[in-house]
């Protein structure tokens, strides 16, 4: 459906520009720089303006999904490294387990001496 979309888009604008081309065929003259002119049909420089409009646009959209792709580099680093971070805590948690439920980790009962034995009056 987005295909067919942009394809009427395309077809509209540039049935629009040809049709604009026909209309205006007098001559203009641009001045591009001091002591340059340059003489050309009105529709070609318009065309030759829009085609210059489109590749800029082009350049800004490269340039802004490279800078996207670096942003989201950096996240998928830092997510890698909590990744790493939360492996070698869950190691150490198992580690704490087995140690825990190991009977030669664990300290021996405490002796109950007598004198510990006070009884209520």
């Amino acid at each position: 459906m987005r295909q067919q979309i942009n394809f009427l888009l395309i077809f509209v604008f540039g049935l629009a520009l040809i049709l604009f081309s026909l209309e205006n065929t007098e001559l203009v003259t641009v001045k591009l720089i001091e002591g340059i002119q340059v003489q050309a049909p009105l529709s070609v420089e318009l065309i030759l303006a829009m085609g210059v409009g489109a590749v800029v646009a082009w350049i800004f959209s490269v340039w802004s999904r490279l800078q996207d792709m670096l942003a989201s580099r950096k996240g998928i680093k830092a997510v890698r490294q909590r990744d790493k971070q939360i492996e070698k805590l869950e190691q150490d948690l198992e580690t704490y387990k087995m140690l825990l439920q190991d009977p030669q980790g664990k300290l021996p009962p405490a002796a109950v001496e007598p004198s510990d034995n006070v009884e209520p009056k």
